[in-house]
């Protein structure tokens, strides 16, 4: 599956957006106000929002949730349904572009969109072109039991388990080897 560089900024988007939403009351919420949301949006070259407020917060948090629903949907019709509601909502008008650099390239989002319906239209594109691929099932939680985070597994045989293999693999697998020497000392 070709991934271009705008598909792929968009999928680091989302995953990330994903993964501020607090898993629990003990989580914190990883956009907790509009300050938290402008530097998600420069760490995300996110262009053409404009200031943003409590109402842009508001909306983002919205469809962070929305967006949560695709990476647990059960299958691809789920998932697309969901998609298609996030990509209608914000008014989606596809337009070829080449700023700052980048060769020529889709924006999804119309011009002036809200940060929440560029989102919206983009990271729902995104994830889209995974359906329409019938990789679906590279949308993902974490498997670790204390992790449930979301990522894409662009492992070349879907194989990717953990959202990170430094951190919960690599504390998974060093538990069970752990395990395994306390047993075998008995």
């Amino acid at each position: 599956m070709l991934i271009t560089h705008d598909t792929r900024c968009a999928l680091d988007a989302v995953v990330d957006l994903v993964n501020t939403a607090p898993e629990d009351d003990a989580t914190p919420e990883g956009l907790p106000d509009v300050d938290a949301l402008t530097e998600f949006v420069r760490n995300h070259d996110i262009s053409d929002v404009g200031v943003l407020s409590e109402f842009d917060l508001s909306a983002v948090r919205k469809i962070r949730g929305r967006f949560a629903t695709v990476f647990a949907a059960p299958e691809p019709r789920s998932a697309a349904a969901v998609i298609n509601e996030l990509i209608a909502a914000a008014g989606t008008t596809p337009r070829l572009t080449d700023h700052d650099g980048y060769d020529w390239h889709v924006h999804y989002f119309a011009p002036g969109a809200s940060v929440a319906d560029h989102l919206a239209a983009d990271c729902g594109m995104a994830l889209a072109f995974f359906v329409v691929a019938g990789e679906q099932e590279r949308l993902r939680r974490c498997e670790a039991p204390d992790c449930r985070r979301a990522f894409v597994d662009l492992s070349r045989n879907r194989s990717r388990r953990y959202c990170d293999s430094r951190t919960c693999g690599n504390r998974l697998h060093v538990a069970a080897y752990r395990a395994r020497r306390k047993e075998a000392a008995g």
